[in-house]
């Protein structure tokens, strides 16, 4: 064994997590997510009522725990200085896809509101923040806070770990559709929780709702595998597609023509662009370095 691993767990847990590889994610992710939301799907309270709140908050760091105890376990203090290493490290974004990162979501909505027009399925595609909102400390501070932070807590764990483990067995493109499917899947839920979109315009239903998490997937792997694995450019990604549709949204007529949009950027991305563009051009191949070393 290499001095690289030497920091690695050695007992029971940890020679597990290194023999589950890559399914030991998605069993403690949904797991950890399903144990806590359980009760609140049962339930006839409000989500945001004491204690489904609580319940709904622990159940949503399953990403983020998972992400981080599965990287201990598999390779020690070497994985988790890697995820930070990742996440923090902004030479990783060149110039020409932090323009990418900035601008893909506003250009995305403009682009399906174009298309919305054209084909007339509605006459106002888009929903602008109001300027009482915009300027408003508490609901800025809101907005800004749920665009980065579920963000932060999704991508480490989601992207920074588990899809590189992916990648390791499968393409990009393969590896894209298991990580986005399982991420559909920790959504389900959510269609479920009582009260839970009382206040917002956005109704999904599980028939393009899931399609377009695993479609805005793949989107995510091209990003992350062109910035050289960066977690940092995901997670912004991320967050301007989420802060992109507090300022400037669909209507709720948009939906599900909204999914089409997502099926055409994939299409271009993988048929148009080559699969080589999805797997990240000249870059090498992001290995993990867990499930080849499960000694």
């Amino acid at each position: 064994m290499s001095s690289e691993h030497d920091d690695r767990p050695a007992g029971r847990l940890g020679r597990l997590a290194r023999t589950a590889t890559p399914w030991g994610f998605p069993i403690l992710y949904l797991g950890w997510a399903f144990l806590f939301w359980a009760p609140i799907v049962l339930s006839d309270e409000s989500v945001w009522s004491f204690p489904n709140v609580g319940l709904f908050l622990v159940g949503g760091l399953s990403p983020l725990l998972a992400g981080l105890l599965l990287a201990w376990l598999t390779r020690g203090w070497d994985g988790l200085s890697d995820l930070g290493t990742r996440l923090i490290e902004v030479g990783r974004i060149d110039l020409r896809w932090g323009l990418v990162i900035v601008l893909y979501w506003p250009l995305f909505n403009l682009f399906l509101a174009g298309g919305a027009l054209w084909f007339g399925v509605t006459a106002e595609p888009l929903e602008f923040i109001s300027s009482d909102r915009l300027f408003d400390p508490v609901a800025l501070f809101s907005l800004v806070a749920f665009a980065f932070v579920f963000p932060l807590v999704e991508e480490i764990g989601l992207r920074g770990y588990w899809l590189d483990q992916l990648q390791e067995r499968w393409s990009a493109l393969t590896a894209g559709a298991i990580n986005g499917t399982t991420w559909a899947i920790w959504h389900a839920p959510f269609v479920l929780f009582p009260g839970y979109y009382a206040n917002t315009t956005f109704e999904p239903e599980l028939s393009w709702w899931m399609p377009m998490l695993v479609l805005n997937t793949i989107i995510l792997v091209w990003i992350y595998n062109n910035t050289r694995r960066s977690i940092l450019a995901v997670l912004l990604f991320h967050a301007f597609g989420n802060m992109t549709g507090e300022l400037m949204g669909f209507a709720p007529e948009m939906y599900p023509f909204i999914l089409s949009g997502y099926a055409v950027a994939v299409v271009i991305l993988v048929a148009g662009w080559s699969p080589g563009s999805l797997r990240g051009w000249g870059m090498q191949s992001p290995l993990a370095k867990t499930a080849t070393e499960r000694s």
